[in-house]
């Protein structure tokens, strides 16, 4: 797929080594009965400003979360405690961006919390974005267990070299909780949107939207993602890679 313009001239100017890939987690929300997702357009004076990604950022040294899985080393190829952090970060910053808590009651194993709009929960979703209040914290006042196994694991995708800030980013699913509603509180968009993957074309994405966009067309049932969930490896980084064209332009190879 071609690369965007201000890519291009990054790629035909780099020189040197690259920068080391900071570990980073998104997550793909879906609604549960159309199955579209929740998009934000990063505001254009951040890095991708204009671009249209899904809720997500890198892992902070507070991500540390206890989690009901127990495999997470596994799914996503990396050591325990990294592999529980990027877990954590997918939760915080699906709350942080989009005012949606993957959390249910301590004594209620398979329930989710409501509505966390209130203004109340809405100034423990500002204190942990501030990073004022950690996660954990948070849940363990409110008698909240963090319900990381409703993160389905999808992919693992690192950077391209050129890049002067990169990231090896755990792309995840989950599903909207029936009593909750994504909102646009992130102070980092310029706008959300809920869109169908099939109905995605004409919105301007990093290669590893619009890809995860183009695996999720097929499926018309949830328990056809979430089956599929199981069968995708999260554990082998996707490396893209950029050919230089001679028109001035610049290609991405998946």
């Amino acid at each position: 797929m071609p690369l965007p313009p201000a890519l291009v001239k990054k790629a035909r100017e780099f020189r040197g080594n690259p920068a080391p890939a900071r570990a980073a987690a998104t997550v793909v929300l879906l609604d549960p009965d159309t199955l579209d997702v929740y998009v934000l357009r990063r505001a254009s004076t951040m890095v991708f400003g204009g671009m249209h990604a899904f809720p997500g950022g890198r892992v902070d040294p507070g991500d540390s979360p206890e989690t009901v899985r127990r495999d997470w080393a596994d799914r996503l190829g990396v050591p325990d405690e990294r592999a529980r952090a990027v877990v954590g970060a997918a939760a915080r910053e699906l709350f942080e961006e989009a005012g949606v808590l993957l959390a249910g009651p301590l004594d209620e194993p398979d329930r989710t919390v409501g509505d966390v709009s209130s203004p109340g929960w809405e100034a423990d979703r500002a204190a942990v974005a501030a990073r004022e209040l950690s996660m954990t914290d948070l849940l363990a006042r409110r008698g909240l267990r963090l319900r990381d196994d409703l993160l389905l694991p999808w992919s693992r995708w690192i950077t391209p070299e050129f890049e002067p800030r990169r990231f090896d980013t755990w792309f995840f699913v989950a599903l909207l909780p029936r009593a909750q509603t994504a909102r646009d509180v992130s102070g980092e968009a310029e706008g959300t949107t809920w869109i169908s993957p099939a109905a995605a074309d004409g919105l301007a994405m990093l290669p590893p939207t619009r890809v995860t966009l183009d695996e999720l067309s097929p499926y018309r049932r949830i328990e056809d993602v979430v089956a599929a969930s199981g069968q995708r490896n999260a554990a082998v980084p996707i490396l893209p890679r950029v050919e230089l064209t001679g028109d001035g332009g610049a290609v991405v190879r998946i």
